[in-house]
């Protein structure tokens, strides 16, 4: 009979007397207590992988999945895995085990995290990747390969089930660098997480590029300038706060019910300011904030990508208990002006936003797209095509509002009414038009510019009646491409009627 292995336990827990049964709660006692002794967690790292699942659910309600699953004797599988929930609601957790390994990535360790990405999938239940990695484990050569290509696998399958987030808690290396790429969104905290395909020795090496783990995948780059990660926080405890904030907006899965909240109010100071916020003069610029303080619920907002593109905003609200996402250029950022980066943030965000059902909000304030040979040599075109078709795609309600101006491509791409729109507005001194009125009027006059003695008073004048009597959007309103003219503060009791007559009072 071949010899087993087995791990080590006390010898007081097993009796040498054959008629004498083995003390088998004091063996599991011994080996629960093997398994799960705090092994003192290394660098910046604050908390054990268990430690960090225990927190980011509700307490007392985690559940680990094979908690006695090793890859060696005497060692775990390098991840943690299980469900919990936050809030009430049913989620999976996988947590990658720093003390194991340095978190790389085997082949248990892969079936392991792939069984809990496959029990998330079946159920319907969201999954958090908390990533502390340094990518797949050499030892296990193709095993470590197989088993990562088996975890994107089910990421991708995932995309259309469930959402998924992804915390970056320490280095995220190689392989292990895709799983998060594949999720719907990215929380790294600041100064302990990095991702990057290859570290700085190989960089060193390959290219003599000398630079630090933080200059190659630090949050910085990733947040502001890559866009592969969404949000920087400076804390786990943070990243563990943002990540069920996050959640409180979505479904637990495709198709599941929408999470409701009792209807708190607009600020009242912001509501009373909506009147005269925006400038009517277009080149003055104003916070898209403020105007969205005085529209949606006085209540808990998440803004992604922040730092990124950040002539668009994109961020999860609630409006009369509901939760939404918001798509709105920024005046304060680049007068809100379309680039390639904007319209993949925002197509990304409205694609989302489709997919688990989310209702999308859209107000504009789009001068057009930025022109120029450097936005053309990186794609605009393309990145813009890809904001016209989220919007197209994504089915759940869409309501547009207009709040001082839409020029050009820009105003189609902004969830308009060719769009798919199922309901739009325009405030009565918004301006709805090919272009400008400056630029509208050098065009159609240009021989009368040319040749008036006084061309800037000139132009000023026709600029003043092309903006009345084709940029006014009543000619939209008359044709029904607008669905009304409204006053700023008719814009929330709109949005909400609209939402309720499109939800059918749908919720949970």
């Amino acid at each position: 009979m071949p010899k087993l292995d087995r791990p080590a336990v006390a010898d007081a827990t097993v009796s040498t007397d054959p008629h004498e049964l083995p003390d088998q709660r004091a063996i599991l006692a011994e080996r629960r207590t093997s398994r799960f002794a705090r092994v003192e967690p290394k660098g910046k790292r604050v908390y054990t992988a268990r430690e960090r699942a225990e927190m980011l659910v509700d307490p007392g309600s985690f559940v680990e999945m094979t908690p006695m699953r090793s890859a060696s004797p005497g060692a775990g599988s390098g991840v943690v895995s299980g469900w919990g929930t936050t809030d009430g609601h049913s989620v999976v957790v996988v947590s990658h085990d720093a003390a194991v390994a340095s978190g790389a990535i085997g082949a248990v360790m892969a079936e392991a995290i792939q069984k809990a990405q496959r029990f998330a999938i079946d159920k319907g239940y969201p999954i958090v990747y908390i990533n502390d990695s340094g990518g797949a484990r050499i030892h296990d050569g193709i095993f470590a390969l197989h088993g990562c290509g088996g975890i994107f696998a089910l990421n991708i399958e995932a995309q259309s089930r469930i959402p998924q987030i992804s915390l970056i808690l320490g280095p995220c290396a190689g392989a292990a660098a895709y799983s998060p790429a594949l999720t719907d969104w990215t929380i790294m905290v600041k100064e302990q997480g990095q991702m990057f395909l290859t570290g700085p020795d190989i960089v060193k090496a390959a290219t003599g590029e000398d630079a630090s783990a933080e200059d190659i995948g630090g949050s910085q780059l990733h947040t502001k300038v890559s866009g592969v990660a969404h949000l920087e926080v400076d804390s786990e405890e943070e990243a563990f706060h943002a990540t069920r904030l996050l959640l409180s907006f979505l479904p637990t899965h495709k198709g599941g019910a929408q999470k409701r909240h009792d209807p708190v109010p607009a600020n009242p100071h912001s509501v009373e300011a909506l009147p005269t916020l925006v400038p009517e003069k277009s080149s003055i610029v104003f916070d898209m904030n403020k105007l969205l303080d005085g529209v949606l619920d006085n209540g808990a907002r998440l803004e992604l990508m922040p730092e990124h593109a950040p002539s668009i905003l994109t961020l999860f609200a609630r409006i009369d208990g509901h939760a939404v996402g918001v798509l709105a250029n920024q005046p304060n950022a680049r007068g809100g002006i379309l680039d390639s980066k904007a319209s993949v943030k925002a197509a990304r965000f409205v694609e989302f936003c489709g997919r688990f059902d989310l209702p999308v909000l859209t107000f504009v304030d789009v001068p057009g797209f930025l022109p120029g040979t450097v936005e053309e040599g990186r794609g605009v075109i393309t990145h813009g095509a890809k904001l016209l078709k989220a919007y197209v795609d994504t089915k759940s309600p869409k309501l547009t509002v207009v709040v001082r101006k839409s020029y050009g491509g820009a105003y189609i791409a902004m969830g308009s009414a060719s769009l798919g729109a199922h309901a739009n507005w325009a405030w009565a001194n918004s301006e709805i038009a090919v272009m400008g009125p400056g630029g509208a009027v050098a065009l159609l006059h240009r021989r009368a510019l040319k040749e008036a003695e006084e061309p800037t008073v000139l132009r000023d004048e026709l600029a003043a009646v092309y903006r009345e009597e084709v940029a006014r959007p009543y000619l939209a309103a008359e044709a029904g491409i607008v669905d009304d003219v409204i006053l700023p503060e008719e814009t929330r009791d709109r949005m909400i009627a609209a939402l309720r007559m499109l939800t059918h009072g749908q919720g949970s």
